[in-house]
């Protein structure tokens, strides 16, 4: 069982801008390599941050508003919001390390 979230234009909203907790937002595809490469990274996050951080992922392909909305032109990219803000954008396969350095300044 997974701790991810499975956005969707339909639920984007109520699960980031609304959340009472900073958010990850992974934009990926199935065809998309690097999203494959960094997917096992962004399920440890969920499992590691369950409760201080929500960590989603929204299919780009099936959910083409929410990736139009923010302007995705390239995958993997990782959205982090705080407030229902956006606070940072990392573009392309980033390390677990990385990620976690940006999370715990998301909710330091």
């Amino acid at each position: 069982m997974s701790n991810e979230i499975q956005l969707t234009d339909a639920n984007f909203n109520q699960e980031v801008v609304k959340s009472s907790i900073p958010v990850l937002v992974d934009f990926w595809a199935p065809w998309c390599g690097p999203c494959k490469m960094i997917a096992p990274v962004i399920e440890e996050l969920a499992g590691e941050y369950a409760g201080r951080v929500k960590i989603c992922k929204l299919n780009t392909d099936e959910n083409p508003d929410s990736a139009a909305a923010y302007k995705i032109s390239a995958i993997p990219t990782i959205l982090l919001f705080k407030g229902g803000k956006l606070a940072r954008e990392l573009v392309g396969l980033q390390s677990k390390d990385e990620l976690k350095r940006r999370l715990d300044e998301l909710i330091a």
